[in-house]
């Protein structure tokens, strides 16, 4: 048996809806598996909830020495 976590990876909603019929969501895991070989082998895959990063336009306060 494994010991150490599978990594997840982070799909696209639409490529969830696309695998749907392949994996299903496991609530202990909260994550898609594999319907079959789930448990023990395979990917595991979660929802991409990540924000792309934008580029901030005003002023960057991080930085900023206010007396």
């Amino acid at each position: 048996m494994r010991t150490a976590a599978r990594p997840r990876r982070y799909v696209a909603q639409h490529w969830l809806m696309v695998l749907r019929p392949v994996f299903r969501y496991s609530t202990t895991r909260d994550a898609f598996v594999l319907r079959i070989l789930g448990n023990s082998t395979g990917p595991v895959l979660r929802l991409d909830r990540r924000r792309s990063r934008q580029s901030f336009e005003g002023v960057d306060r991080r930085r900023t020495q206010v007396a």
